[in-house]
């Protein structure tokens, strides 16, 4: 079968982007064709898969969205496509990954009434509506359920068509390297001194992930332990805003904000925690991620993968409604608990156990599935 994927922007370090490049992987080693469409690609080639690049140009994101979209279907229906696959929210699907949060809950939620007047808002809330609708014939893949009552709520979308895949950490991420080592190479990398603690917070799009919440933390640690402990946040988006609020704070010396790198496993193994405090996640693999290289976790329980932590005792899940006040004194306590061992290697055995059972196959033989019930 040939099957389409469309995704606005590929770049290698972003959990959705490496998750659709493995599916597209596995569906060639099954003999299936897979294009790729998508408005800008960053990274190596994809042996073995046609990308169509078709960038956009407008004022505003949504209208980059918006033309693309129309060139994709433009090119799509007349290529003789078997099913259309989407990573973003957009009408026309035949399957949808659902890795993001519900729109409509949020924007009732967290924002204004004005917001929802906004263009660009209703843009976004038709997008998810072309989804989730009742009437709608797009089935769901997704990677966690605890936005499913969400989109039930506010669009009656049907149980069934909701198709569960487990979480899947590739092998590369359970190769453990010397602890000492790790560390020596993450200080390095940001210039730091041996003896400096280091919290890593990794993922594209800083004011989702709340990258604010543990710059504040950090401004709130006792003088004398801020002196030597070091926030790196690692990921896709504009460090302008939180450069600003780090000067502001005096953290200079403190806070270090990086581009994407590839050697995010060795950088987790060195940090001494890996902190996860985002506003909203409908999963948060980096939490996964963090875990199976040993580190302890100090993650807010809006992400949807927070209850591994929990289960695992891998370290702390701030509660809800967050409480950034509460939150520093959580990261203080992982500043200087003494259950850091422990928290690490509780982590570590849960995620060898849990994880290791998925091959990684789930999403590949669900496509499959859908696409022959299609025809």
């Amino acid at each position: 079968m040939k099957f389409a994927f469309i995704i606005f922007k590929y770049f290698p370090y972003g959990g959705m982007q490496r998750d659709m490049l493995r599916t597209a992987n596995e569906l060639l080693k099954r003999g299936h064709q897979v294009e790729i469409f998508t408005m800008s690609w960053d990274g190596d080639s994809a042996p073995g898969i046609k990308v169509h690049v078709l960038p956009q140009t407008g004022l505003f994101n949504y209208w980059r969205y918006r033309k693309f979209i129309d060139t994709v279907f433009a090119q799509i229906n007349g290529g003789h496509f078997d099913y259309v696959f989407g990573y973003n929210r957009m009408a026309g699907l035949d399957a949808h990954f659902a890795a993001d949060p519900c729109f409509i809950e949020r924007a009732h939620n967290q924002r204004s009434f004005l917001y929802r007047l906004l263009p660009r808002s209703k843009w976004f809330a038709a997008c998810e509506k072309a989804i989730f609708s009742h009437d709608s014939k797009t089935e769901i893949l997704a990677v966690s359920l605890t936005e499913k009552a969400h989109f039930q709520k506010w669009y009656g979308t049907q149980s069934e068509r909701f198709h569960y895949i487990p979480p899947f950490l590739s092998p590369e991420r359970f190769v453990l390297h010397d602890k000492q080592a790790m560390r020596t190479h993450l200080r390095h990398a940001f210039g730091f001194a041996e003896n400096d603690f280091v919290f890593l917070l990794t993922g594209s799009g800083f004011s989702m992930k709340g990258l604010d919440r543990a710059i504040l933390a950090v401004a709130a640690l006792p003088e004398n332990l801020r002196a030597n402990t070091r926030l790196v946040a690692v990921g896709q988006d504009n460090p302008k805003n939180f450069s600003r609020m780090a000067k502001k704070l005096g953290l200079e010396k403190n806070v270090v904000i990086s581009k994407g790198r590839p050697d995010i496993p060795q950088l987790m193994q060195g940090a001494d925690v890996c902190v996860h405090p985002a506003y909203r996640e409908n999963t948060g693999l980096v939490i996964l991620e963090a875990m199976a290289c040993g580190a302890p976790v100090l993650v807010t329980a809006s992400c949807g993968y927070a209850h591994h932590v929990a289960d695992a005792d891998a370290g702390i899940v701030s509660e809800l409604p967050f409480d950034q006040h509460r939150f520093n004194e959580q990261f203080l306590t992982m500043r200087q608990s003494g259950q850091k061992a422990q928290w690490s290697a509780n982590g570590l055995q849960y995620v060898q156990a849990v994880m290791q059972a998925n091959d990684g196959s789930a999403e590949a033989n669900i496509l499959i599935n859908l696409a022959q019930r299609k025809q």
